[in-house]
């Protein structure tokens, strides 16, 4: 998986120009730094941040778009989705986010299959999600998870990092998948990792057919190698406690920089995973058990993980209800959360963790300019989006619902009312 960001000089800059605009007297939450009162942002039309200050004056040319009252963050990211690889789960031919093949699938791109021109993308950028990690599911390697920016007009607009990190499981479902028990999925995955290691130093051997048979294919063992290196992040589908510790063995044993994804019980290894400063990736809204493997979920995990200095990124893990991500952060900031650490961990935590953060996560020079315009503070239900820039083009907040609403707001009448009579007393129908 060399060359991850290959996208990313053939796609950013072949944007359509940004218009230069100045976004004046708001307040700026940067989430690197400081909250800025009566901030300005300046966005060039190369899409970029130019500046983020108190005082700035634009040259001549900049649209001034005043946010005094308003607040202004960096673009949502939402982490735990198959946005733009799924229409309709109960469709299969709109479902693009797995691969039934093989246990092992880590050469699948699930960026192969995104349409940028899904009707689900602009609903959920009207909740102020500019970008999004969309991932595949199924077996025990799903494949390898892209970035995207919710641009949806055009593919080319849309993916930034098709390969931004690989996709496994480890729990019930990943028992079930490798022969019914948790050992057996233990047992698999060292197979699997210990034949990368062995195809590392033997590719020509295998290529030549002068080798033992490994446990995975040749191109899902290339993908694989970035992950045993570090250079890219394996995101682990876990919940139980005991198998999060499993799963922390695991990357110790052969060197993978794992990302715990649901962690319904990551608060109870919380003190492990601080110390070796691994991510989480949690649903604040997950309060109660839907399994043996959650018993010990809360909803206060997140303000827990973050009070042990776990890293931390709030998902949905909702692929239509992405826009939602906002009120799960609220959610989280309720349970004991601290709002700056909720807000950290729908924008820059989550580039930090699958190494996005050069250019994105946070208000500050040279980065991308995807940024949100709020009514009020985001978390807040009655908050509207006023704003939604997305490589420093502005984009649109029309959706197919906002396009169903006004086309049947008014409806023009086929005929006169009928005229109103008296009512009348129903009479009884006679035996």
């Amino acid at each position: 998986m060399k060359n991850t960001i290959l996208f990313l000089c053939l796609t950013l800059w072949a944007t359509p120009i940004s218009a230069q605009v100045m976004l004046k007297n708001g307040t700026l939450h940067t989430v690197s730094g400081e909250v800025i009162p009566k901030g300005n942002v300046l966005i060039g039309k190369d899409g970029l941040i130019e500046a983020v200050d108190t005082v700035v004056i634009p040259p001549a040319g900049y649209e001034i778009i005043d946010c005094e009252g308003k607040i202004i963050t960096p673009g949502l990211i939402e982490t735990g989705t198959s946005l733009g690889a799924v229409e309709i789960w109960a469709v299969d031919g709109t479902k693009d986010a797995k691969f039934d093949s093989d246990l092992i699938r880590a050469a699948f791109r699930i960026s192969d299959g995104i349409n940028p021109n899904s009707t689900v993308i602009p609903v959920v950028r009207n909740g102020g999600v500019t970008s999004a990690v969309t991932n595949p599911y199924g077996g025990l390697v799903a494949g390898q998870s892209a970035w995207i920016d919710l641009m949806g007009t055009h593919a080319f607009l849309t993916q930034i990092n098709p390969s931004v990190a690989l996709v496994a499981s480890f729990g019930e479902d990943a028992a079930k998948a490798a022969g019914g028990t948790r050992g057996a999925t233990a047992l698999t995955f060292r197979e699997l990792f210990d034949d990368v290691r062995f195809f590392q130093k033997n590719q020509r051997s295998f290529d030549e057919n002068r080798s033992r048979t490994l446990s995975a294919s040749r191109l899902d063992l290339i993908a694989l190698q970035d992950a045993i290196s570090k250079k890219t992040p394996f995101v682990f589908n876990v919940d139980r406690a005991s198998d999060i510790t499993a799963v922390l063995a695991l990357s110790k044993e052969f060197g993978i920089h794992p990302i715990i994804s649901g962690g319904a019980e990551a608060w109870m290894v919380a003190e492990a995973l601080a110390k070796d400063k691994i991510t989480v990736i949690v649903q604040p809204l997950q309060n109660l058990p839907f399994s043996f493997e959650s018993l010990g979920s809360r909803a206060d995990n997140a303000a827990l993980l973050e009070a042990a200095g776990v890293p931390v990124i709030i998902s949905t893990f909702d692929t239509h209800r992405g826009g939602a991500l906002r009120q799960y952060a609220g959610n989280a900031v309720r349970a004991g959360m601290t709002h700056e650490g909720a807000l950290k961990a729908i924008t820059l935590e989550a580039a930090q963790a699958f190494g996005m953060q050069k250019t994105y996560g946070s208000l500050e020079k040279g980065k991308i300019a995807n940024i949100v315009v709020w009514s009020g503070d985001p978390f807040e239900p009655l908050t509207q989006v006023e704003h939604v820039f997305i490589q420093g083009k502005e984009a649109s907040l029309e959706t197919r619902q906002t396009r169903l609403f006004e086309k049947y707001r008014t409806l023009q009448r086929r005929g006169e009312p009928a005229e109103k009579t008296a009512d009348k007393p129903v009479e009884t129908p006679k035996d």
